[in-house]
């Protein structure tokens, strides 16, 4: 087998595209799986695979010269301030019985949606830009969660995909917002 690195350019696109295409369709097939019985295999199996294959895929250069104006202390910081704030404004903590599988689940689920966001489609919409990489996976990872969690979390989907965006942009790195993100989901989840 090639290795991504040595595979052609045009090919390496094509990888690129059929990975975020498949880590899409997972996304919005995640409401009818948590309706089978095997719903935690099959999503822990299905984040598996999407983290694989984001990680695996070739993800570009982006915007030439881009240069992460802030290093990855600061946005990281500012991110874990912003879910902190956001759990204080959020009320009662969620019900402590959902477990280690819920906790591992939204770990896994955190790094596979950021390799994919803001590793692959970040750097594909970069080309155009910053503020476009930006609004762009934000919005999509906004609206990839609506037939999980409904029009009623647009805003705060939106509103986290901004948050994460921005670190992406920020650090120059994918592991800030995916830290973020982690962070987000076990506080939601624990």
């Amino acid at each position: 087998m090639t290795a991504p690195a040595t595979l052609a350019p045009r090919r390496q696109v094509a990888l690129a595209d059929a990975t975020l295409a498949a880590g899409l369709a997972f996304l919005l097939a995640r409401p009818a799986l948590g309706t089978v019985a095997a719903a935690l295999p099959l999503l822990a199996a299905g984040y598996l695979a999407m983290a694989a294959t984001a990680l695996a895929a070739p993800a570009g250069e982006g915007a030439a010269g881009e240069v992460p104006p802030l290093g990855w202390a600061a946005p990281l910081g500012i991110g874990l301030a912003a879910v902190a704030a956001a759990g204080v404004v959020a009320g009662p903590a969620p019900d402590p019985r959902v477990g280690a599988a819920a906790a591992g689940l939204g770990l896994l689920a955190a790094v596979a949606e950021e390799a994919l966001f803001r590793r692959l489609l970040y750097v594909r919409l970069a080309r155009y830009g910053a503020v476009v990489a930006v609004l762009g996976s934000a919005a999509l990872f906004a609206l990839v969660h609506l037939p999980a969690y409904g029009t009623a979390a647009l805003p705060v989907d939106l509103g986290a995909g901004l948050l994460l965006s921005w670190q992406r942009f920020a650090s120059g790195r994918w592991t800030v917002p995916a830290f973020t993100h982690a962070a987000a989901n076990l506080l939601a989840v624990t």
